[in-house]
């Protein structure tokens, strides 16, 4: 059986919101913690549930990602979130998947959303962090005067 590589958090995947990197590496543990169980072939039906808790996880990290992005008005707001909930429906219809068949958490199931989620962060995620910057320099700012 091939093995799949577990992925650490890296500073490099930093948005300089400490409770969202928090939940970054709450992802980043849970999909490795899939990945030991997969190359050890535990038992599949605790695929099923491991797959419910990334999906709660996700939202719950998400949804806090959101509060901060829509009280500062982020201009890509409406496309940030579509690429959230596409991330959900992609969890929940692989739980699907595997409550019919635990053959169907594939190694490759599994790469395509821990990698879908790395993606994001990278390239959608990065593209807030200035923003959320100056809208800080500029409240620390206020506070001063």
């Amino acid at each position: 059986m091939t093995q799949i590589e577990k992925i650490e958090w890296d500073p490099k995947y930093s948005v300089d919101v400490e409770e969202i990197d928090i939940h970054q590496k709450k992802m980043f543990d849970m999909f490795n913690e899939l990945i030991d169980m997969k190359n050890i072939d535990a038992d599949p039906k605790i695929y099923g549930n491991m797959i419910s808790d990334i999906n709660d996880q996700s939202k719950l990290y998400f949804s806090r990602e959101e509060k901060i992005l829509r009280k500062r008005g982020y201009p890509d707001f409406e496309s940030h979130t579509k690429a959230h909930r596409q991330f959900i429906r992609s969890s929940i219809s692989l739980r699907r998947e595997i409550a019919e068949d635990t053959n169907n958490l594939t190694l490759e199931a599994i790469l395509e959303l821990r990698d879908w989620l790395i993606r994001h962060i990278e390239t959608c995620d990065s593209l807030y962090v200035p923003f959320l910057r100056i809208h800080q320099y500029i409240d620390e700012k206020n506070q001063k005067n």
